[in-house]
């Protein structure tokens, strides 16, 4: 009987160790997801030191390094859904369908981690073919669908989130339609970013550039903190020689605190590019006021 419960009272802690920790922090298990600051990576899936890469490790490495926001481009090439970068003639890194596996892959094995991914469909592909490519994966069964449009404060807590294991947040930038398919949420809706394809690299400004004509009021929002090059009049590639300036603890910091001074809030997520470069996850620490 004293070996049961023992058992029990042992097994009761290591519920409670589980459910405390959070994106690798107690702390963030009482946040909502609306106040958290997540640093990400800016096109995941193109890895490499080509013009049109943005990363140098998998979306896998990405994970296992800390990022839990990860974006993508998405395009249709001959009826399937595809990663590419601006089209499929300048890059085609595969389906999206095997990318969603790997976040499969790494999510089944790290249970107390809330993931986002912001999916671009500028090709207007059917929403339903994107819930597809979720679904045969099984990745749909982790995918947060609120119910209805959700206030800033509504917004459940990281805890609540892995306990119900529905700790993956999907969002699209444009044609999303939550009547078809109500886990992938209109990034537009919840969301304001600031601009992108910047070249100044002391990111002096916290614009809100889409959607445009919107109010700051009421969304959380995105800072595109990655560095482009011109190396041709209208032609920007992402710069990687100056990757590790970029994702400094004193240039991620500068710009938030400029963004910080004019919405009087922290920026939701961060996104960077080469993000395996640079001082990204001490600069996330410091966003949340984590010790």
């Amino acid at each position: 009987m004293r070996t049961f419960a023992a058992l029990a009272l042992s097994l009761a802690f290591a519920s409670v160790a589980f459910a405390l920790n959070c994106n690798g922090h107690t702390e963030l298990c009482d946040r909502k997801y609306s106040n958290v600051t997540f640093l990400g990576t800016h096109n995941s899936p193109f890895v490499g030191v080509l013009p049109a890469d943005n990363q140098l490790e998998t979306v896998t490495q990405q994970l296992s390094g800390g990022i839990r926001y990860l974006t993508a481009q998405t395009h249709d090439k001959d009826g399937a859904i595809e990663l590419c970068h601006t089209s499929c003639i300048l890059l085609d890194v595969g389906l999206l369908q095997d990318y969603l596996k790997d976040i499969k892959t790494w999510m089944d094995g790290n249970p107390n981690e809330v993931v986002t991914l912001l999916l671009t469909n500028q090709d207007a592909i059917d929403i339903n073919k994107f819930a597809d490519a979720f679904k045969a994966v099984g990745l749909d069964a982790y995918a947060y669908a609120p119910g209805a449009d959700l206030a800033m404060n509504d917004w459940p807590t990281l805890g609540t989130m892995v306990s119900n294991k529905k700790r993956l947040v999907v969002f699209m930038d444009y044609h999303a339609d939550t009547s078809k398919v109500p886990w992938i949420l209109d990034e537009f809706k919840y969301y304001f970013e600031t601009p992108f394809d910047t070249t100044d690299e002391n990111f002096a400004q916290c614009t809100l550039d889409r959607p445009q004509g919107a109010s700051a009021d009421g969304r959380m929002y995105i800072v595109n903190h990655f560095l482009d090059i011109e190396i041709f009049p209208g032609v920007l590639i992402p710069n990687l020689a100056d990757a590790g300036k970029t994702n400094s603890m004193t240039s991620i910091l500068a710009q938030t605190d400029l963004c910080y001074t004019q919405y009087k809030r922290t920026p939701n997520v961060v996104l960077l590019d080469f993000a395996s470069i640079g001082d990204e996850m001490k600069a996330q620490d410091d966003l949340n006021n984590l010790g």
